[in-house]
């Protein structure tokens, strides 16, 4: 990282100096996305988000540093999966439905697969939903928090790895081991997705797939909602890439892109995830009250979600590539 690209400022120990340009494209036409703290409590400049007017790159600037990941990571153990930091919802069924879902949507377009690896995995759900339709494939899972440990101890993947594709040692121990590689709203946690991708591709056998899904910064809630908008909102969100750079990065590494979507990938939560960021905000005393608002609000969200998955409501996308020989 050139050190013109770093604006100086007084040591912290959770967040990195202020970058000047564009981690993506290196442009230093930068503008104020928006300036949120993160609730309850947050320092005002921990949730940031700079845009650059050159790709159109969404990222958290200032960075946390390893320190700040850290401590986000710590609260993720505590508290559990980011479904129940908002407001209590989705419920894990409802969870375990989109993943069922996702599965299903792929099944047209991966060939039987020996072995895959779910990035990111958390409480392994997707591997365990995924089951349902891949049955001959065996699962592993990878993630930076202890809970890939307890899925492998409740039987939900069969191979449990700690840590992000590119902590040392991890890509070289995984090399050509699998079929398929899933990243679901992964990318926006790591702070260099470029280099995650590149180590998704050294795990991945030639000719194997990757399938990516990621929050879509140009989706319509995120100019409705602002702050309260969940990728926004919340600081374990380090990146947020439009569609377009994603596809160019893949096909400059000499993927082939099988699918490029939007509506599939939706998920029905704007509006409830929206409401408990703001509870997230007020004395806990008061969330109680708020449950009949919750219901109402992810009523609306599904009610919405046939529309959301037509047109730029849809707040996320998923592409399938394949790793060429």
């Amino acid at each position: 990282m050139p050190p013109s690209a770093l604006v100086p400022q007084a040591t912290d120990p959770y967040l990195e100096p202020r970058r000047a340009q564009c981690p993506w494209c290196g442009s230093p036409r930068l503008r104020t996305r928006l300036r949120a703290p993160d609730p309850p409590g947050a320092r005002p400049d921990a949730a940031a988000l700079d845009e650059c007017d050159g790709c159109g790159h969404v990222f958290r600037n200032p960075r946390p540093t390893a320190e700040g990941l850290a401590l986000h990571r710590r609260d993720d153990v505590r508290e559990g999966p980011p479904e129940r930091l908002t407001g209590r919802l989705p419920s894990v069924r409802a969870v375990r439905r989109r993943h069922r879902a996702a599965a299903r949507a792929l099944t047209g377009l991966l060939p039987d697969p020996e072995s895959w690896l779910d990035v990111g995995t958390g409480d392994a759900l997707f591997p365990e939903a995924a089951r349902e339709y891949f049955p001959y494939t065996s699962f592993d899972g990878l993630d930076p928090s202890a809970r890939v440990v307890r899925a492998l101890v409740e039987g939900r993947v069969e191979e449990a790895h700690r840590g992000l594709l590119t902590t040392p040692g991890t890509a070289e121990r995984l090399c050509s081991r699998y079929d398929v590689l899933s990243m679901f709203h992964h990318l926006e946690h790591v702070p260099d997705p470029r280099a995650e991708l590149d180590a998704a591709l050294r795990v991945l056998r030639p000719g194997g797939h990757l399938v990516v899904e990621v929050a879509d910064p140009r989706c319509a809630f995120a100019a409705l909602l602002g702050r309260w908008w969940l990728p926004h909102g919340r600081s374990r969100h380090l990146q947020l890439m439009p569609l377009g750079n994603l596809r160019v990065e893949l096909e400059s590494r000499g993927c082939t892109v099988l699918s490029a979507e939007r509506g599939v990938a939706h998920v029905p939560r704007d509006l409830a995830a929206a409401l408990g960021l703001v509870l997230d905000g007020v004395p806990a005393a008061l969330h109680r009250t708020a449950v009949p608002a919750l219901a109402v609000a992810s009523a609306v969200d599904r009610g919405l979600a046939p529309l959301s998955r037509r047109t730029r409501l849809s707040n996320a996308y998923r592409l399938v590539a394949r790793r060429e020989v």
